[in-house]
């Protein structure tokens, strides 16, 4: 029996996927403030530790090595390649550098240029087996990906600088974006009013009222420490126009929200015009969605005329759901469980 266990470490997350034989077997996730300190993993691997037991390999992606505890990027490879290699101990711990394929974790702490932020290609890379053409659109907690497949990672960026450029990577998500990242103005009352530059609310805010987040992908506490409920969500977007949330009906306030929301898809569906732009995919290329707005994604599909295929179609197993939630993570297993099949 080869069991692999795939990371994705990230600067809000941590997220876990456990392949025996092939196959899917679990998925979880757990909030890590890595922006705080590097000994936040401990306690997001303390959290997962029923998953990774009696691992023949940990293979690894990240992308929290741009977290601010870090001075720079290649500063935060190495230590989150030192911790996973602390953690796997006598097991095997490979590094994914996705062009460059797998590495070993003292290998990856001079490759960071090709290991930094390389989760997305993990995704891509699994999705391309499947499938010769497709666009995946993998929408986080705090980013958005946009990965052309033509014959494999039809990428025009790699870096998170060139993919910021080419419309590959948004920095927008529906859990920890500020509505303030979103619009600057809104309608409201009849007119259009600015809105507050401050944190008052996010984004989970907003999903939260048009009822489309599920609890189990709202792990972080609300921007303000407060609670989750839709009268605490109205409360917080209240505080972003200057408002109370008593000051207009509810139903003002759900449909700023649906705006906001028709902002967001806005961004990311002009991002991939961008990058589809640059390719020329045939017409019944689907749309494969992920993350925790996967369903922002499988809309967008809609509105590009193209067909939907959920991220978790591709896997096979048990916990599909939470794959499509850990899309990278999922991935970077079973692309570990071929590594090590190939190098046994």
């Amino acid at each position: 029996m080869s069991v692999v266990i795939g990371w994705d470490i990230g600067g809000a997350h941590v997220k876990c996927a456990r392949v025996v034989d092939g196959r899917i077997r679990d998925v979880r996730q757990a909030p890590c403030q890595l922006w705080l300190g590097a000994e936040n993993l401990a306690e997001a691997f303390d959290t997962l530790s029923p998953v990774f037991a009696n691992a023949n390999l940990h293979a690894v992606t990240m992308t929290g090595e741009l977290a601010e505890v870090f001075a720079t990027r290649a500063e935060g490879v190495a230590a989150i390649a030192r911790a996973m290699a602390s953690l796997g101990g006598a097991t095997p711990v490979a590094i994914y550098a996705g062009r460059a394929g797998f590495l070993s974790p003292s290998d990856a702490a001079r490759a960071s240029d090709d290991v930094a932020s390389a989760n997305w290609h993990a995704s891509a890379a699994l999705a391309a087996t499947r499938h010769a053409e497709a666009v995946l659109i993998d929408i986080g907690s705090t980013t958005t990906d946009i990965i052309p497949i033509r014959n494999g990672v039809a990428s025009r960026g790699y870096t998170d600088a060139e993919r910021l450029t080419t419309g590959e990577l948004v920095y927008t998500g529906v859990v920890r974006t500020s509505v303030m990242a979103i619009a600057a103005e809104a309608p409201f009352a009849g007119a259009r009013q600015r809105l507050m530059a401050e944190n008052f609310s996010t984004m989970t805010d907003i999903y939260r009222l048009t009822g489309e987040l599920r609890a189990d992908e709202d792990q972080y506490p609300a921007s303000d420490g407060r609670g989750k409920s839709l009268a605490e969500c109205r409360a917080r977007l209240a505080r972003m126009l200057g408002r109370d949330a008593a000051s207009s009906v509810d139903e003002a306030w759900d449909d700023l929200a649906r705006y906001l929301r028709e902002r967001q898809i806005g961004m990311i569906h002009g991002a991939v015009a961008q990058a589809l732009s640059g390719i020329r995919l045939g017409a019944q290329a689907p749309v494969i969605g992920a993350g925790a707005g996967d369903f922002l994604a499988e809309e967008i599909a809609g509105r590009l005329r193209r067909p939907y295929v959920s991220f978790g179609s591709l896997l096979g197993g048990e916990a599909t759901r939470a794959a499509v939630l850990c899309a990278p993570a999922a991935a970077v297993a079973i692309l570990g469980a071929s590594w090590l099949a190939a190098n046994d």
